[in-house]
């Protein structure tokens, strides 16, 4: 074990992999809960649902563990499960049935893998400006700890100053701010593992308080009836790949979901990285293409089992943050993802306030990168910025990347120094401006 998951050479062990796998964990169970109650508006039953989820998840997760021995799991990613139930599925959208939005993901899963192996994404990701990458990690690092203060509802929508701090007489809003004191308490204190037993305190807490409900059962039955889902027959008589390859519309929106998929990867994969220690001083991920490999073979999965687009969850961070630095951190979540399609009623109990601490400390970690930006030059600096404001500000990942790469390119423009800007940057450029056009 330890040399093929070069446990010493990494300064790790195996129990220290193993309590960031179940951190990792912890911090993304809730998709287990949050993409079938979704996936529902398109269709599809909810026990169908669960196991595609935890299934797919684990799968996709010990083969990244295996493959690119980086501690990153995989699981249905949010965004793109909603455009397949609200905008492909549903009579009030276009109307498509489930097994065709499953085929739309499947086709753009494909056509991601092709990227990597003919050497473009990895390529796209070289040509990336070193203030640009510290921008995206600390982009993420905004964009982590918002979801965390989310989930708590520390901060909520508000019509009038879009952003607001939320009820501070919330159980959950307790439970969050319970999870912050305690993790930066336990981390201060140089406690192993205190992004878990920050998580697991939260929670405990919250069962008085009425947020961590009591599980309903133990065992949950496995209903396979999404596999294969891309070729399987809609409603309407027609196979969902069928109807997928010949209707424009479709190919386009998978053009669509592969921008966005292309570059949350590359975004997320510089975020773990950092936490992880396998990001270079100039902001290059080590190990990177089977990364992508893995990833791209993910997002088809996702599609062939009916779970949407499987990716890489931001959330590893906090696994790397806690200690992980091997794919032995990957694979223990991936087993725990399949534990949890069995014991689906336990695991759900966790709420998503008690990952609050996890999150908020992990984005603060990446905080770091701000310092190596030389904000005093306009194109390292502001395309740098609107990365940095458009991750979070947007809530994509591709989109506050998408807003940097097109403004790097016009400040390069206008100030005389378009010989800074590499073709693959050109070429990402012009994409993201045709992406946001069909948005």
């Amino acid at each position: 074990m330890d040399t093929f998951f070069k446990l010493s050479e990494r300064h790790t062990s195996a129990a220290t992999e193993t309590r960031a796998g179940l951190t990792t964990f912890l911090a993304m169970a809730y998709i287990i809960v949050v993409n079938p109650s979704i996936l529902a508006a398109a269709g599809i039953p909810a026990p169908a649902a669960v196991t595609a989820t935890c299934i797919g998840a684990a799968v996709m997760t010990i083969a990244m563990g295996v493959f690119a021995n980086r501690p990153l799991a995989c699981a249905s990613g949010m965004g793109i499960n909603s455009i397949v139930a609200f905008t492909l599925c549903g009579p009030e959208a276009m109307g498509y049935g489930w097994q065709t939005a499953m085929a739309v993901i499947m086709i753009e899963g494909i056509a991601i893998l092709l990227l990597v192996l003919c050497g473009l994404r990895e390529a796209i990701m070289e040509a990336i400006p070193v203030s640009l990458r510290h921008g995206i990690s600390i982009g993420l690092g905004l964009f982590i700890a918002m979801i965390g203060l989310k989930d708590a509802g520390v901060i909520t929508a508000n019509p009038d100053t879009m952003v607001a701090i939320g009820d501070v007489q919330s159980p959950a809003f307790i439970v969050g701010i319970i999870s912050i004191v305690i993790t930066v308490i336990l981390y201060s204190m140089k406690i192993k593992g205190a992004l878990l037993w920050g998580i697991l305190i939260a929670a405990i807490i919250g069962i008085p308080l009425g947020v961590t409900p009591l599980p309903s059962g133990i065992v949950a039955p496995l209903d396979f009836a999404t596999f294969g889902a891309p070729f399987q027959q809609t409603e309407g008589g027609v196979m969902g790949i069928v109807e997928a390859v010949t209707t424009p519309t479709l190919l386009l929106f998978a053009f669509s979901l592969m921008m966005s998929d292309f570059f949350d990867t590359m975004g997320t994969a510089m975020a773990v990285a950092k936490q992880g220690e396998f990001l270079t001083k100039d902001g290059k991920v080590l190990d990177i293409r089977p990364i992508l490999v893995v990833d791209s073979i993910a997002a088809a999965v996702g599609g062939l089992v009916g779970a949407s687009s499987i990716t890489t969850f931001v959330e590893s961070s906090s696994g790397a943050a806690d200690g992980g630095r091997t794919g032995l951190t990957s694979i223990v979540a991936g087993i725990l993802f399949l534990l949890a399609a069995f014991f689906s009623p336990i695991i759900s109990c966790i709420p998503s306030a008690a990952t609050c601490g996890a999150l908020v400390f992990v984005g603060f970690l990446m905080m770091t990168d701000v310092i190596d930006i030389d904000w005093t030059d306009v194109l390292e600096g502001f395309p740098a910025f609107m990365i940095v404001a458009g991750i979070p500000f947007t809530y994509s990942i591709s989109n506050g990347i998408g807003l940097g790469f097109i403004t790097y390119v016009i400040v390069a423009v206008v100030t005389g120094k378009i010989s800074r800007v590499r073709p693959l940057m050109w070429i990402a450029a012009a994409a993201f401006l045709v992406y946001f056009l069909m948005l």
